[in-house]
């Protein structure tokens, strides 16, 4: 099945052919024909399976045919967890609205930073992309106005519950109109997103695309046992003793985060900590510089996970484990993308033996694990 067979127009095709997309993913087949006949749709699927285009492509089409608004009053809304997410989600609007006849004005809002500069931008915007504390915001000062919203989407709506946004969530839908369509896409279909599915969607088309399992094949996974106090000089070992030029680090929490980059800095390693006590100045920056290759090494918190979408990532490693056997496995997902092999590495101490049995039972996969004392 092509593009030209979903519906899309030619303007849509041309921009998807400028950026060399040539087939839609499955959540893309199933999911852009029924957005664009106006249904609801509960979308589940893995991250990195393309659900971003699978909405953000027909509701570009959508605005062609709807485009006049009055100032303030937004056509779209999009409502994301993570600063990250709203960033990347704008960058996939902006690169696919490009050339169309009518044009499209994006906007990512989000705590963190000013609020002015983001009320002076809201002038003219189409389509807004908002976590929603900063969005109610917004609200509070007039600087939007959410009574003329065609569509509401949900993207990683499973984060977005898991974080508790949900007294907020409930808050901006009590602003929309009744009559709007809902697109609610999500990585896993939790009893969190059930209970919202009920609440907020009318007879939608439900796209499930499971996990392929064989999409782990593409990551070689090992795991070696160390003690927690030799965990830091063994990391160092191995990004030298393989020459990782691009690696990608997880730890449990902030303060372990910087923990890791400093004693990776202190050994002439560069390296930059990405969590939710940075600034979003310095987020975006140290996340641009991993992208293009400037930076060898970036150390993150699980929340920062889902803004961290890259092309042949060669490494991941596993610092600590984390408590959910799916974070696990959306971690080293962060490797073998794109048909493109990779490698996840998890540092294991004694007392995450049993956790890691218990990921390896979830994921049904063995992982090798090595005793560095026996090496």
């Amino acid at each position: 099945m092509s593009f030209e067979s979903l519906g899309l127009s030619i303007s849509l095709l041309k921009a998807l052919s400028d950026q060399y997309f040539t087939l839609p993913t499955p959540v893309q087949k199933a999911a852009i024909p029924a957005i664009i006949d106006k249904k609801d749709v509960l979308g589940i699927a893995k991250t990195g399976s393309g659900k971003t285009a699978a909405y953000v492509l027909p509701l570009l089409m959508s605005l062609q045919a709807k485009p006049g608004i009055k100032n303030r009053h937004v056509n779209i809304l999009v409502l994301v967890p993570t600063r990250e997410l709203a960033e990347q989600v704008k960058e996939v609007f902006k690169k696919f609205s490009q050339g169309l006849p009518q044009p499209v004005k994006t906007l990512a809002v989000y705590g963190g930073v000013s609020i002015n500069p983001q009320m002076m931008a809201m002038q003219g915007v189409n389509v807004l992309i908002a976590t929603p504390g900063r969005l109610l915001e917004l609200v509070e000062v007039n600087s939007v106005h959410l009574s003329t919203i065609q569509t509401l989407v949900l993207d990683e709506a499973d984060k977005m519950l898991n974080l508790g946004f949900q007294e907020e969530v409930n808050k901006i839908i009590a602003l929309l109109p009744e009559q709007r369509q809902n697109l609610l896409f999500s990585a896993t279909l939790s009893a969190d997103i059930q209970n919202i599915h009920q609440v907020l969607l009318h007879e939608p088309v439900i796209v499930q695309i499971e996990a392929e399992e064989e999409s782990l094949d593409l990551i070689k996974q090992v795991a070696y046992l160390v003690s927690t106090e030799k965990k830091g000089p063994y990391l160092r070992h191995l990004i030298e003793h393989h020459q990782m030029e691009q690696v990608l680090i997880f730890a449990s929490s902030v303060h372990q985060v910087d923990a890791i980059v400093h004693k990776l800095l202190k050994h002439k390693i560069d390296a930059r900590a990405i969590h939710s006590k940075k600034s979003q100045g310095s987020r975006t920056e140290s996340l641009a510089h991993f992208k293009s290759g400037k930076l060898r090494v970036l150390v993150a918190t699980d929340l920062m996970a889902r803004g961290i979408d890259i092309n042949d990532l060669p490494f991941v490693i596993n610092y600590e484990l984390p408590r959910s056997p799916k974070d696990y496995v959306h971690r080293i997902g962060r490797t073998g993308r794109a048909a493109a092999t990779g490698e996840a590495i998890s540092l294991v101490n004694a007392s995450e033996l049993h956790h890691f049995e218990v990921i390896q039972k979830k994921m049904g996969r063995k992982v090798e694990l090595i005793d560095i004392e026996r090496l």
